[in-house]
């Protein structure tokens, strides 16, 4: 494999750490009322590389999962990010 790959990976799994944290703080500041992540911040977060965070987010917290754009955005950046990932990894070989 190269380090290509390897580091989209890497950064896949980063960024939807990343995303994971920043979709439950945006849950707890929403129940306890205090300043919120904005919509658009979430999304982009999502896009660039942090759908998988995102997704795992919206379910285990039930936070934005019945917003139809947070769903379409994250399910369609994790298989837009999956297809790259496919290509780059069958450039190794």
């Amino acid at each position: 494999m190269t380090s290509l790959f390897i580091g989209y990976l890497i950064l896949l799994l980063l960024l939807s750490i990343i995303t994971y944290f920043a979709y439950s703080l945006d849950k707890r500041k929403a129940i306890k009322g205090g300043w919120r992540t904005k919509e658009k911040t979430l999304l982009l977060m999502s896009f660039l590389f942090g759908a998988l965070g995102g997704i795992i987010a919206m379910y285990t917290k039930r936070h934005k999962n019945k917003h139809w754009y947070f769903v379409f955005v994250n399910f369609s950046s994790l298989v837009i990010h999956l297809v790259i990932a496919y290509f780059l990894y069958g450039k190794t070989f």
